[in-house]
């Protein structure tokens, strides 16, 4: 019996999970990273990745086209030879890409350009690709987005502990997954059962703890740090990468997560919070723009004026927009969820 979407999606996450974690340690030890042309680094992990990923989906739902982060660019340079040998080692590990025509021909099918109409996956095979490279946190993040809407979320975390506060030695790896309108759940990356999972009810903010990016160069920590001390926050922000942040406030662990720019101009990736805003939204929380719109994911591969994204367990919500708002001089309209900068 063929599998539906979302048990091939968990399914090609899973395998990623387990790829990427048994490449990480080398990949640090070796520093194996390649600088891309905006300087962000990617690896041959992510590569990999991307290929099993896509390979199973494409296998699977031949006609649902796909939207990945990377590309063959990484190829085609001096190191593309010894690239391409390194990554055709791993996917053989996990999968039958074991030819340059393969690789390359599933690398190339992640071009989608998205937009309102039809179906498409949007992946990210390593997203904190620098929480990898340091040999922590990161995440494979991949969903299903129909007509502009996301109806299916996965963020595999191959190193955060399934439990809660737990050891990362103890069970390390969880994969969230959401349906919409299903509810979320969180799987072990190894073989085990599904839990429901659900944000938590911390009802004040002062009773609230955030999560927030590792990298400066990805959010604010001095807007985030001005914002805690506004709601009266005190709890230390846990730093961590990727969407791993989604499933941390998903499974209650935190109540808050701020994406606040730090760079004039950044036009966040769909694929960077598809996946994470699904998983919320079905665990009970809410996830909009500073000014309070909701995310756009049919506008192609970008967000449409993204100024900043605030994620919290719904409760406080009202509480924690209001402060970021005053913070950055954003406002939005009572029951409009449209908002302009101040002067």
């Amino acid at each position: 019996m063929p599998l539906t979407e979302e048990q091939t999606a968990l399914e090609a996450v899973r395998d990623a999970c387990l790829l990427t974690r048994d490449a990480q340690a080398g990949i640090v030890a070796s520093n194996g990273g390649i600088l891309k042309d905006d300087r962000s680094p990617v690896t041959i992990a992510d590569l990999a990745a991307q290929a099993v990923i896509t390979a199973q989906l494409l296998d699977a739902f031949p006609k649902i086209p796909i939207m990945a982060e990377e590309d063959t660019a990484a190829l085609t340079g001096p190191d593309g030879p010894a690239i391409e040998k390194a990554i055709l080692e791993l996917t053989g590990r996990f999968s039958d890409i074991t030819s340059s025509r393969k690789l390359r021909s599933l690398l190339e099918r992640g071009g989608h350009p998205g937009g309102p109409q039809g179906r498409f996956w949007t992946l990210d095979p390593i997203d904190g690709t620098r929480g990898f490279l340091r040999g922590e946190q990161y995440a494979v993040a991949l969903a299903l987005i129909e007509d502009g809407q996301v109806v299916l979320g996965l963020v595999g975390c191959p190193n955060l502990p399934f439990q809660p506060g737990g050891r990362r030695t103890s069970r390390p790896g969880a994969i969230f997954s959401a349906r919409r309108e299903r509810g979320a759940y969180q799987w072990p990356v190894g073989d085990g059962d599904p839990v429901p999972i659900s944000v938590n009810t911390v009802p004040q903010p002062e009773m609230g703890s955030f999560c927030e990016s590792v990298e400066p160069g990805h959010t604010s920590h001095a807007a985030t740090a001005r914002v805690a001390a506004r709601l009266g926050i005190t709890a230390p922000p846990y730093r961590v990468d990727g969407q791993t942040k989604y499933g941390i406030v998903a499974r209650g662990e935190a109540s808050i997560y701020l994406r606040l720019p730090s760079t004039p101009g950044y036009h966040e990736k769909i694929w960077d919070h598809a996946a994470g805003s699904v998983l919320i939204t079905e665990a009970g929380g809410r996830v909009t723009h500073v000014d309070g719109q909701v995310l756009d994911f049919s506008a192609g591969r970008t967000l449409p004026n993204a100024t900043g994204i605030v994620v919290t367990n719904g409760l406080l919500h009202g509480a924690v927009l209001e402060a970021v708002q005053q913070e950055l001089g954003v406002w939005s309209q009572p029951g409009e969820g449209s908002g302009i900068l101040k002067p």
